[in-house]
């Protein structure tokens, strides 16, 4: 093994892991697959130790390729840390904000704390990516993103909720949308006998009607499956069907009198969440913490 550890080295390891494979490593580097491959050669020198698995669909990291790869984050995180003072020492003048979200908290997020942050802190840059509850949850964990918004997560150790608020799952309908029942509220046996539109199973919207599906022994069978808001919205709105989701997805249609939302009589619907959270021990930049802080605050998601 060599007394020095090359840490630039790591950057190729890292990105091959992430990546998948080699070539689509090299591909994101910009530099010939065999520059990757004699790098990560070389590392594995240096460490005295075997870092990837290479299989028919491309590789994966052994036990000490992970440890190297939490090392790496963590050497990210310090650098962070470093721009978060330095951001402090200038006044907030300059900087970035990495936030990863569901769609459905997007319209909620521009108007308030979006509108605020940017008219406080100009020379601040956002970066708003969307992703499923899943892809928030790897995302924020593996420190892509240092603020999250999903709705309904898994528990995970490695992440924190600075923000939660019950945010029950409601039917979103056409407001001319004829139903069987009189009731204010829907059953689940009504629902089923409606035209739904859903997400995938790595939102937790689909989730929570999956765990429904299973507590009640029903089919909620969708005729539409997306990994889009907005289809489920205009789907709701051309009256073909309803639509699954918390009220405050759905704030501005509801407030202009194209969708109504109907309560749905269940437990586990009523008792779904909406979290604001973070990577457990991350020390979020000075920027972050203030667009957390609007967050948590200014959000109907959250109130």
């Amino acid at each position: 093994m060599a007394d020095n550890l090359t840490e630039s080295r790591i950057v190729y390891f890292f990105e091959a892991v992430r990546c998948g494979t080699i070539r689509a490593a090299a591909d994101w580097l910009d530099v010939a697959p065999s520059a990757v491959s004699r790098q990560i050669g070389l590392l594995e020198t240096e460490l005295d130790a075997a870092l990837l698995e290479r299989h028919a669909r491309g590789v994966r990291p052994t036990e000490a390729g992970q440890i190297l790869i939490e090392y790496f984050r963590e050497q990210l995180a310090h650098k962070d840390d470093l721009i978060s003072r330095l951001q402090e020492l200038r006044g907030l003048r300059t900087g970035t904000v990495g936030v990863v979200l569901g769609e459905g908290f997007v319209s909620d997020v521009l108007a308030g704390p979006m509108q605020h942050f940017c008219r406080l802190y100009p020379g601040i840059k956002i970066n708003l990516d969307l992703g499923s509850t899943n892809d928030v949850m790897r995302r924020i964990s593996e420190d892509e993103g240092e603020i999250g918004l999903v709705y309904n997560p898994p528990g995970e150790p490695k992440i924190v909720s600075r923000a939660i608020k019950q945010q029950p799952m409601m039917a979103i309908v056409n407001p001319k949308f004829i139903r069987s029942s009189k009731q204010k509220t829907m059953s689940v046996k009504e629902l089923a006998g409606y035209p739904l539109a859903a997400t995938h199973a790595t939102y937790g919207t689909r989730q929570m009607l999956q765990a429904v599906e299973f507590a009640e022994k029903v089919r909620l069978d969708p005729v539409v499956t997306t990994n889009s808001i907005n289809i489920l919205k205009q789907f709701a709105k051309s009256n073909l069907g309803l639509a699954v989701l918390p009220a405050f997805a759905v704030t501005t249609e509801l407030a202009a009198g194209e969708l109504l939302a109907i309560e749905i009589d269940h437990p586990i619907l009523k008792k779904a969440e909406a979290h604001l959270v973070t990577r457990a021990g991350r020390k979020l930049s000075v920027a972050s913490n203030k667009m957390l802080q609007l967050m948590s605050s200014q959000m109907r998601a959250f109130r």
